[in-house]
């Protein structure tokens, strides 16, 4: 498996990210560009990719591609089938959005989320995406949520069928899918169920941690690995089964020293846990 994350610091050429990259200490890396970059950037930070023999994992493509407003969803689509074409001209694992939300916040938490009506839309949207873009080096991914599909493996089983494109792929939030006590209090059995049941489909895979408080109603936090209850021993196990590129992204945290302490505690989990890193 292949550790990698978010950077928090400026950079200006593939030499200025690329040191950022090592002392951070990823193997994996997010696109340090958007579909908007020349094409002398995109192949300089494509070389500096092979030459240190870095694994882009993600693509992000964070629109609202089934928003309300019918300009926004518009752009948002475009954006999209662009960053997907990106990320198969440079070979990254996936391309990865949400599915999006039929509220004022793209990914806030509606009734309407939920409707047959906007799943329909959903559906619709992803294969636009592809059919548009027509992928042969990469996948278009949706990362699961809390509040809205696919928010549970089954959900996205159903998804994957109904979308019914090969370059429709998995990407793995598990952190954003323990949504209830439950699956708090079960959190290596759905874990362990998330990889068995989207296995060899998952394309990339984020990396958190949760904790929740003993107040009513349900108070559950994300934070950064090592800071909550998640067993990343087990974790990583599961993630090199995939293979050995499979990428993990620690994200969602303030600054560089938060990303090489999350991405530094992964790296010793994993290594107690007997997985080869490169």
């Amino acid at each position: 498996m292949r550790i990698g994350g978010g950077i928090e610091k400026p950079y200006s050429n593939p030499e200025e990210w690329y040191q950022l990259v090592k002392e951070l200490g990823y193997r994996a890396v997010l696109s340090p560009i958007d579909y908007r970059a020349s094409q002398d950037e995109k192949r300089a930070y494509l070389q500096c990719v092979k030459e240190h023999d870095l694994i882009i994992g993600e693509v992000g493509a964070w629109k609202n591609a089934i928003a309300f407003n019918e300009l926004e969803r518009k752009e948002a689509l475009t954006f999209c089938k662009n960053q997907l074409a990106l990320a198969d001209e440079l070979g990254a694992n996936c391309c990865v959005n949400i599915s999006g939300s039929r509220g004022e916040l793209w990914d806030g938490c509606y009734k309407e989320n939920y409707q047959s009506d906007t799943y329909a839309l959903v559906v619709d949207s992803i294969r636009e995406i592809i059919d548009a873009v027509k992928p042969t080096r990469t996948f278009y991914t949706i990362e699961p949520m809390p509040w809205m599909v696919p928010d549970s493996p089954e959900e996205y089983l159903k998804l994957m069928k109904d979308v019914d494109r090969g370059a429709f792929g998995v990407h793995l939030d598990f952190v954003n899918m323990i949504n209830c006590p439950k699956r708090y209090v079960y959190h290596e059995e759905f874990i362990k169920e998330c990889f068995e049941k989207l296995g060899p489909m998952i394309k990339s895979i984020h990396g958190k941690d949760v904790w929740m408080e003993n107040k009513y109603t349900t108070l559950i936090h994300e934070t950064m690995p090592g800071k909550g209850i998640l067993n990343y021993q087990l974790i990583t196990r599961l993630c090199e089964q995939l293979g050995t590129d499979t990428t993990l992204f620690v994200e969602h945290l303030p600054d560089f020293d938060s990303y090489k302490q999350a991405a530094g505690y992964v790296r010793q989990q994993a290594i107690f846990a007997g997985v080869s890193l490169p």
